[in-house]
């Protein structure tokens, strides 16, 4: 099974940026997303890159983080520009193996994830 990590998390003052990485452990041609979830709260859809067409972000976000993808390193990136305290959370990439150009916001229509990183933001 296809392993994702995740790194890159840390501290962060509010209108500052972080990148996020996202390594799997064998080349996959299938979407990527990224999640983030706060305690108590269901994982919530940062945005993700399909097989094919554009990528997609969540209105939270749009204009201020950018999702991308090296394909020769097989890495999923999440740059994080100004940043606020809402954006606190911890941070996981996904993926599923389905071909298509069809995504779900939905975190249970992914079936690989990776461990998560930590994001906090101070005002």
């Amino acid at each position: 099974a296809v392993q994702l990590a995740e790194s890159g998390g840390g501290a962060v003052q509010a209108g500052g940026s972080l990148r996020l990485s996202c390594a799997a452990s064998e080349y996959i041609f299938m979407p990527w997303a990224w999640f983030r979830q706060t305690p108590g709260k269901e994982r919530e859809w940062v945005g993700h890159i399909p097989n094919t067409g554009p990528i997609t972000y969540a209105d939270s976000v749009k204009g201020r983080f950018t999702i991308s993808h090296d394909n020769a390193k097989n890495i999923l990136y999440l740059q994080m520009d100004s940043l606020n305290v809402d954006d606190t959370a911890k941070y996981y990439c996904a993926a599923r193996a389905v071909s298509g150009r069809y995504c779900s916001n939905f975190w249970k229509w992914w079936n690989y994830w990776g461990q998560g990183t930590q994001v906090t933001v101070s005002s």
